[in-house]
């Protein structure tokens, strides 16, 4: 039997499931939220005495850090190389700027000032200095990072690691989803692909999975905002420093762990339709589904292996 547990965490919808072939819940789904508290005073950016906030204000000073920053730093200079750079947690100050500034749930319609917003490329992972014999790592005084949806990623797999010794475990951490394999009967996790916009409506599709890996949508139909006029979005091109101009509104990606999987689908958003399909192609891991603004749905040529 699937037992299931809804709860909120780094500002989005969780839902953790766990098949242990019994009519009882395990008692280990209770533990899951006391997890993402431990996780997000460590990783927000939102709490102004989590651990990553203190290390964006050490102005330049090194500082030693927790093991779990450490690998989710360590992920995201992996993530960051991956993609040519398109993937980095350094646009934690562009995403300030444009105004993403509080939990997305706080925000109101006009949030800044466009005239004091002057938007740069924003500089790479290999301007931040690191020592792993010390674990400790030091910014620059002009850079600040947020972890983003590589830390729900890395989260997702944490859980499905800590339960799947109970039988068969997912974990979707707001679209960044874990599993450990198929349930228990051998039938597959579904995971169904929202109609951007219109999430009421039901599903434009559903994804089938038998086998241990992760999935992530990176979409911009959800956490949009005016500032001073202009319509803007938290997924930042760090060509620009600003919300990625892309034709794309959600990209769905399948790869061998959820943190895989997000890097690949926020590349491909900011690539946009014609590079993104190619780059997603080009590495026979990883399969995709794309919805374009104008509601086209493109597939690559692996993804029908889970629909």
């Amino acid at each position: 039997m699937v037992h299931r547990l809804h709860f909120r965490a780094m500002g989005t919808d969780m839902l953790v499931c766990v098949d242990n072939g019994s009519d009882q819940s395990p008692v280990e789904l209770v533990d899951v939220p006391v997890w993402f508290e431990e996780w997000e005073q460590t990783l927000s950016r939102f709490r102004i005495d989590s651990e990553l906030t203190r290390l964006n204000q050490a102005n330049g000073q090194s500082v030693p850090v927790s093991e779990t920053l450490w690998q989710i730093f360590q992920s995201a200079v992996i993530a960051e190389k991956a993609t040519g750079g398109l993937v980095t947690p350094t646009i934690a100050s562009a995403v300030l700027e444009s105004g993403y500034d509080r939990d997305f749930n706080l925000m109101v319609s006009q949030v800044l000032d466009p005239a004091a917003h002057k938007p740069s490329a924003v500089k790479s992972l290999s301007a931040v200095t690191r020592d792993e014999s010390t674990r400790s790592i030091c910014l620059p005084s002009d850079i600040q990072l947020d972890f983003g949806g590589i830390a729900k990623g890395w989260a997702a797999e944490q859980v499905v690691q800590r339960l799947k010794h109970l039988g068969s475990a997912l974990m979707n951490c707001g679209g960044d989803i874990a599993m450990s394999g198929s349930l228990l009967d051998g039938n597959p996790w579904e995971i169904g692909i929202y109609k951007p916009f219109d999430r009421s409506s039901g599903y434009i599709g559903m994804m089938y999975f038998t086998q241990s890996c992760g999935v992530a949508t990176s979409a911009t139909d959800r956490r949009r905002w005016m500032q001073g006029g202009m319509v803007r979005h938290h997924i930042i091109d760090p060509n620009t420093g600003l919300s990625a101009e892309s034709d794309i509104i959600s990209a769905t990606v399948v790869a061998s762990t959820a943190v895989e999987a997000e890097t690949a689908a926020k590349s491909v958003l900011i690539r946009g339709s014609v590079e993104g399909l190619v780059w997603l192609e080009a590495d026979p891991s990883l399969a995709g589904l794309i919805i374009l603004e104008d509601g086209q749905v493109l597939y690559s040529q692996r993804i029908s292996e889970y629909l």
